[in-house]
């Protein structure tokens, strides 16, 4: 894309109309820059998108270069319906889906199922029973602690998020998606919606469904220190 930068603009975390203006306005304009810091900020959730629907990490990656080709090809028609990022996610969704199929290895967006579902999100034997001094409230094991209280429990931080990013990789496809998208990528809510064609209501659950999963791990694992 021929041109220079003539002004520095901040890229956008999440949906914003005036900043999706200025993005599209520099893109159509050849503006190198913007493209390439583009390219660097949103290409690892534009993986982790592929990712789910293709076979392997290298089909994921071209996914995601032939993306980009169709961001630029589709610039001169974006309407700004929605917003920018999710408009791009989606591109990646519709031709990382298109190459599944050809894999013929393609994961189903089928609607919320039992895989999407882990059972109970919280241990029920960790609320007092209606025989408890306060029922319904947290059992003197079962409140919830702080990990990072104690100095040795900081500096296990990097084996936590390993044990996380394992414990990611093991959650059902939309709900690794989604929490990947959410708290990995900090994309908002509204985005992820749009890109993943879901409603408010699915993708909170599958959030919560999520988080939930990886929660109970790092308290099981802080437990066992």
């Amino acid at each position: 894309m021929p041109g220079a930068t003539d002004g520095a603009v901040t890229l956008p975390t999440s949906a914003s109309g005036d900043d999706d203006a200025e993005l599209v306005r520099r893109l159509r304009a050849g503006d190198e820059e913007i493209f390439r810091r583009l390219v660097v900020q949103w290409s690892p959730a534009m993986l982790h998108l592929a990712r789910t629907c293709v076979a392997s990490t290298q089909s994921a990656e071209d996914v995601v270069q032939d993306a980009w080709l169709g961001v630029l090809r589709g610039l001169p028609g974006f309407q700004g319906r929605s917003s920018l990022r999710s408009w791009v996610f989606t591109i990646v969704i519709n031709r990382a889906r298109s190459r599944g199929v050809r894999e013929a290895r393609t994961i189903t967006w089928s609607p919320l199922g039992a895989e999407d579902q882990h059972g109970p999100t919280v241990d029920p034997a960790r609320f007092q029973g209606q025989e408890g001094r306060y029922p319904g409230h947290w059992t003197l094991t079962g409140a919830p602690t702080r990990w990072d209280e104690h100095p040795e429990r900081r500096a296990l931080t990097q084996e936590a998020l390993d044990l996380v990013r394992g414990e990611l990789g093991g959650l059902p496809p939309r709900q690794r998606l989604v929490v990947t998208l959410r708290d990995v990528h900090g994309v908002s809510s509204e985005e992820v919606c749009e890109a993943l064609d879901i409603s408010p209501q699915n993708q909170r659950l599958l959030l919560h469904c999520g988080r939930a999963v990886l929660r109970t791990r790092l308290e099981e694992y802080y437990r066992g220190r």
